[in-house]
């Protein structure tokens, strides 16, 4: 069985949308776009966290409209300069119900839950999910996530699109690793731990 890990830029209010750039996904009027951008260029230590992460990629999983801003820029960066030098040859799901005919290499369509759960049943490397907040919301629902890797940024927006809306499920998570950088942006590991536990205080 596969994990499915999902891998995000987060504000502190849990705004995910659009953290590289200002044409990233402008829906519902959202005009913070590359709002991670003053924290994490210039911040040597998250760089090279953010790095460690890429490197242990083996299989990405991607809803459409980060898929397409995925292909729309690696096969053209895919250097280890970039940081990412083994993602065109690396298995990229995409979950789509309308793209057909992917031309990114060794890229494979899902077209829903039911094919996405068989997979994550299936022998192979673990899955990576950047981005794809519409996806990582039927994850959520389905409770198929097994680890969150959050990189909090100091900074909050009062807009956007959230981590965790409307497919949260309760469940409680265990953190396994962390670390602050100099500019304040903090990596969290979590693991899944089971249900929630509740108890009196007193």
């Amino acid at each position: 069985m596969r994990k499915i890990v999902v891998v995000e830029f987060i504000t502190i209010d849990g705004v995910i949308q659009a953290p590289g750039g200002s044409k990233e996904d402008a829906a519902e009027g959202f005009k913070y776009g590359g709002w991670m951008g003053p924290y994490f260029g210039k911040d040597k230590i998250a760089g090279e966290e953010m790095q460690k992460q890429m490197k242990k990629t083996a299989a990405l999983l991607l809803g459409r409209k980060t898929y397409d801003i995925f292909a729309g820029f690696w096969p053209q960066h895919a250097t280890e300069a970039e940081g990412w030098p083994q993602i065109n040859n690396i298995t990229k799901y995409v979950v789509s119900k309308t793209l057909q005919n992917p031309t990114w290499e060794n890229t494979i369509v899902l077209h829903d839950t039911e094919e996405l759960k068989k997979l994550k049943d299936s022998d192979g490397p673990d899955l990576q999910l950047y981005g794809s907040s519409n996806l990582v919301q039927s994850l959520m629902e389905h409770d198929l996530v097994d680890e969150y890797w959050l990189k909090i940024f100091p900074i909050t927006l009062g807009q956007g699109k959230r981590l965790f809306e409307k497919g949260t499920i309760p469940a409680s998570f265990k953190l396994f690793e962390s670390k602050i950088t100099p500019n304040g942006i903090v990596f969290l590991y979590y693991r899944r731990d089971g249900e929630v536990k509740t108890s009196d205080i007193a």
